[in-house]
């Protein structure tokens, strides 16, 4: 095998991210879309210009035209669909969050390892130059003990009518939603998982959290802090503090809407500032080029199963510290 023949496993707005970094990377190629409507599938196939459409999940599954499968479902059904895929003999790539139970984790990634097949969380950002670059920088020492990391996201939801993001049964809440960007974020950087957190949720009428604000401890004494929201206009910042100096991420977890360019600002503990500037076209590729190596020619994925076990965990300690109004040690959370 030297190509990999993608499917798209829903009809999700996300997609059309994934689907230029497919037909751009080198060993790729988009060759399925399905839909548990068949006339959604074939609407949907004409409109992206994909071969094949198939009008049900299980019948994309049982196709021998698709090696690897993107999951964009709701959060709720990652774990379901990422197991029937991989028991159907399929590589996968699920969306973020990986999975609402670190049951579910251990659920997927036990199919993974009995199928033999490549399983990974698409978290593109962690793929990217600038995101790779501050973590070499964080292990080489240029910035010194680590003391504070900080991120936050955030976004106006408008229409809230039938929106899937503020509906509990679905996996619907700012942390799952966009939250769990700074909780990998922090723990990409500081190379482990807290020990304790604390989480302060505004639930709105929908019973979801729709502001989420946490605060996480690690072993090496670093605090992360992270915020996310659906009820402020778009926002998103990083921020890495250390004894000998900091960095600053202006667009860290997705490319810009405008003419703001993608920085990474370097701030020395003497000297002056370095802004790094980055591309935002096609920020999906890398995570589309990892899968390809990860199938074709064996090396790990760059997002392991165990960060991503650990982001779930992290969440799931913050949601728990919220509704308890007390901290609460990762230890606490098990399957």
């Amino acid at each position: 095998m030297t190509t990999i023949r993608w499917g798209l496993l829903s009809t999700a707005r996300i997609n059309r991210r994934l689907i230029p970094a497919i037909r751009a990377s080198a060993r790729g190629k988009l060759v399925a879309v399905a839909s548990r409507d068949p006339k959604a599938a074939a609407a949907y196939a004409r409109e992206w210009d994909i071969p094949l459409h198939f009008g049900s999940y299980e019948a994309m599954l049982a196709s021998d035209a698709v090696d690897a499968v993107y999951i964009s479902l709701p959060n709720h059904l990652h774990c379901e669909w990422s197991v029937r895929a991989l028991e159907a003999g399929k590589h996968v790539l699920c969306e973020k969050p990986f999975a609402l139970s670190l049951a579910e984790v251990d659920r997927m990634i036990a199919a993974a390892r009995a199928s033999g097949r490549v399983l990974a969380e698409a978290f593109m950002y962690l793929h990217l130059p600038q995101t790779k670059q501050a973590r070499a920088w964080v292990q080489a020492g240029r910035l010194g003990e680590i003391s504070l990391v900080r991120g936050y996201f955030s976004f106006r939801i408008g229409d809230r009518s039938h929106n899937i993001r503020l509906a509990p049964d679905k996996g619907g809440g700012s942390l799952w939603d966009i939250g769990v960007y700074p909780i990998s974020f922090s723990q990409f950087m500081l190379g482990a998982t807290p020990e304790r957190v604390w989480g302060q949720a505004q639930i709105g009428d929908t019973g979801v959290d729709e502001t989420f604000a946490g605060q996480m401890v690690y072993a090496s004494g670093a605090v992360s802090q992270i915020g996310c929201s659906f009820r402020v206009p778009f926002y998103t910042m990083a921020e890495i503090v250390g004894t000998e100096g900091r960095i600053l991420f202006n667009r860290p977890f997705i490319p810009g809407y405008d003419d703001v360019p993608i920085e990474m600002v370097w701030f020395p503990a003497e000297g002056d500032p370095e802004i790094l500037t980055f591309p935002a076209e096609n920020w999906y590729l890398p995570e589309v080029e990892d899968m390809h190596a990860a199938i074709l020619d064996g090396k790990p994925p760059h997002v392991s199963l165990e960060a991503s076990r650990a982001h779930v965990q992290t969440a799931l300690a913050l949601y728990r510290s919220a509704a308890e109004g007390r901290p609460v040690a990762l230890s606490e959370i098990t399957p």
